[in-house]
């Protein structure tokens, strides 16, 4: 009896152990059932995933039903709250890093045939010796030529973790050249050009706000310092917005003491103010912004700010109207959600999120019904817009809320039509295609250009470009022989402005492309009063 009662316990605690394992198996067959210190039932969403996955005629997959659900579930949200899936978070997080591991060259797939179109100064592909027109045979055992090759295969072949080394065969001027790469942190600008419209009057364009971008900002302002910067030009067209406080950093280069910036709020985020911290680079200059319709968020905030302190002219069409603050949650199959948490208010008290309780799609088509109802050509109705509500700067001007940021001057779109063969030309990649085969063709010829300046000046698309682009065209199934004058002008145009791109990337397109655009001149007319 004495030795029983010692291994008494021993032996229940055994019992009640294989009991529990038993029992824990049984239930995993029965659906709906709750283990012993469960206190709720299960969510109804999880009733139908635990009935399909058990009883369901065919296999399914989890994760895609899961997806599917929790889109489902977002789409009764606001249209900026969503889910990420796994396999496209790490492209969309390298966007706001600003940066991604690589070998640093751009590339064309022309036919059967991978091209570097750009390398990269000073980056991997550079030290290695790459050059802009190399074709590219192997990546390491892996041949690159063919009509499988895709971009998707040739980026995940080049692309891989910093440090690493990758072995590419090329091919160039006839001959085969082999090179080892060893790949690093490749920059995504979002800085793209910086220079001096004129002696004073300095220019710098962004086009979104990653985690880079404030310290990419503050290098361009303290180099056209160096070069007699007075006035300056900030582009925020076609800026998607990003990270907020990159825009809230920014803003406080140009305001002074300790001005309100911003302030976030919502039903579960308190109220939170973000003022000026320390003295700005350039608090005491003149100042013009140039937005339009697909200028938001962060964007809007920075544009809001200036404009409710009287402190820059707004030149362009009104914004997008994206007045609301998501962040970022990692799930626990490796995706994520972009929640919505707050609004964001600029100083004036203005919240600029247009309105989205007709849905989606309607959110969706609201630029175009900006071009239906005439506002991107008159701008009369940009102060009237559903939701707008009117507010008085210190200086007495009238700014609006309730649907984007209107600006202060208004500069219409330009609808110059283009016709059905132009217009096939352009919104395919063909004309982006002709511009670097004709740079590979006329290198030597372009290498006088030293500067987008030069090439503007000095590059006549009528001394045998154009006739090439028609020629092109023509082997793409598209005929530019009875094109209308206003789209050979346009045309002639392009060639420019791509070219410059292609031999000094963004940075010369928009040297170039600055010359005809109609926002620029507005905002050198009003820096000149």
């Amino acid at each position: 009896m004495k030795k029983l009662q010692v291994w008494l316990p021993l032996l229940f605690s055994i019992v009640l152990i294989v009991g529990m394992w038993i029992g824990s198996g049984l239930r995993k067959n029965i659906p709906f059932s709750r283990g012993l210190f469960e206190s709720a039932r299960p969510s109804t969403i999880q009733e139908v995933m635990d009935l399909i996955h058990l009883r369901y005629v065919d296999s399914v997959s989890a994760d895609s039903l899961s997806d599917d659900a929790v889109m489902a579930m977002l789409g009764h949200l606001d249209p900026h709250s969503i889910y990420i899936p796994a396999n496209r978070l790490a492209a969309v997080n390298e966007d706001l890093q600003g940066n991604f591991e690589g070998i640093g060259v751009e590339y064309f797939i022309l036919g059967d045939t991978v091209y570097a179109s750009n390398v990269l100064a000073d980056g991997p592909s550079d030290k290695a010796g790459i050059k802009t027109g190399d074709r590219f045979l192997k990546v390491d055992d892996s041949v690159v030529t063919g009509k499988d090759i895709n971009g998707d295969k040739i980026r995940k072949l080049l692309r891989g973790p910093s440090g690493s080394k990758v072995n590419i065969t090329l091919l160039r001027d006839g001959k085969q050249v082999a090179t080892t790469v060893t790949r690093g942190m490749i920059p995504l600008y979002s800085v793209d050009a910086s220079y001096m419209l004129d002696s004073t009057t300095g220019y710098i364009h962004v086009n979104k706000f990653s985690g880079t971008t404030y310290e990419e900002f503050m290098a361009a302002m303290e180099e056209l310092q160096k070069k007699g910067l007075k006035k300056l030009m900030l582009d925020l067209r076609d800026n998607g917005g990003g990270i907020l406080g990159e825009a809230i950093d920014m803003a406080d280069e140009f305001l002074d003491d300790d001005k309100l910036i911003v302030y976030t709020q919502g039903s579960h985020s308190k109220k939170t103010e973000y003022r000026c911290k320390r003295p700005g680079l350039f608090e005491k200059g003149e100042l013009v912004v140039l937005i339009d319709e697909n200028s938001a968020s962060a964007s809007e905030v920075l544009a809001g700010a200036l404009q409710d302190w009287d402190r820059a002219t707004i030149v362009g069409r009104r914004s997008f109207g994206k007045g609301l603050v998501q962040e970022q949650y990692e799930l626990n199959n490796g995706s994520a959600l972009r929640l919505t948490v707050a609004r964001y208010y600029t100083p004036l008290g203005r919240n600029i999120q247009k309105p989205y309780s007709n849905g989606r799609a309607a959110y969706r088509e609201e630029l175009d019904h900006r071009f239906e109802n005439g506002e991107m050509l008159h701008g009369d109705t940009a102060t009237t817009h559903e939701g707008q509500q009117q507010y008085k700067t210190k200086k007495g001007k009238i700014v609006y809320g309730g649907g984007g940021i209107t600006p202060d001057v208004f500069v219409p779109y330009d609808t110059t039509s283009l016709s059905r063969e132009t217009f096939q030309l352009l919104s395919t990649p063909a004309f982006s295609r002709f511009i670097f085969t004709y740079f590979i063709q006329h290198r030597d010829y372009f290498k006088q250009f030293k500067s987008p300046l030069e090439l503007a000046q000095g590059f006549n698309p009528e001394n045998g470009a154009y006739a090439s682009l028609v020629d092109y065209a023509a082997k793409n199934n598209i005929n530019l022989q009875n094109i209308p004058a206003r789209d050979k002008d346009e045309l002639n145009k392009r060639i420019q402005t791509w070219m410059a791109r292609q031999i000094w990337r963004m940075e010369g397109y928009y040297e170039v492309n600055n010359y005809f655009d109609n926002e620029v001149k507005k905002g050198k007319e009003i820096l000149k009063q």
